[in-house]
């Protein structure tokens, strides 16, 4: 099992949207950078740990955790001409983007602040305290331990 960090932006979708939704599972779509797609393709598995992370809002930071649901397969919205996410240069013979399933496990207690993860030293590795921007990231098993007693 691996860990891993979603970004999104609550007032798009949230944790509080994850779990509302139906059976508290959703794709995690419109992903359009390569290399968090290429870790979404090739790296996130079924059964992974995800931290959901609130971004370009108030109150930055980690906010719950989901579990992965399927592995990739094709973003349908990259071929759907109404999305925001529709890309002309997809194809069903090569389809450019992918998504993944994720479902709703548990709000956490408190959120853990990006603020508080760039004060704890005892986190090292996170992309975040390096200026991260990706919206899918990889976690030591360390940083998510630690991440974790923060929001107890």
């Amino acid at each position: 099992m691996a860990y891993w960090l979603f970004k999104t932006e609550p007032d798009a979708f949230s944790i509080d949207d994850l779990k509302s939704a139906p059976a508290q599972t959703t794709a995690w779509e419109g992903v359009r950078n390569y290399q968090a797609r290429n870790f979404m393709r090739d790296d996130v598995k079924l059964g992974d740990l995800v931290m959901i992370y609130h971004s370009s809002c108030k109150q930055v930071g980690v906010a719950g955790i989901a579990t992965v649901t399927t592995e990739a397969y094709p973003d349908p919205c990259q071929f759907d001409l109404s999305s925001d996410y529709y890309d002309p240069k997809s194809s069903n013979d090569k389809p450019r983007w992918v998504v993944v399933e994720v479902s709703y496990q548990q709000h956490l207690s408190k959120l853990v602040s990006l603020k508080a993860i760039k004060k704890n030293d005892a986190i090292t590795e996170i992309a975040l305290k390096k200026g991260g921007r990706l919206s899918v990231m990889p976690v030591t098993q360390a940083d998510w331990d630690e991440i974790m007693k923060m929001a107890q």
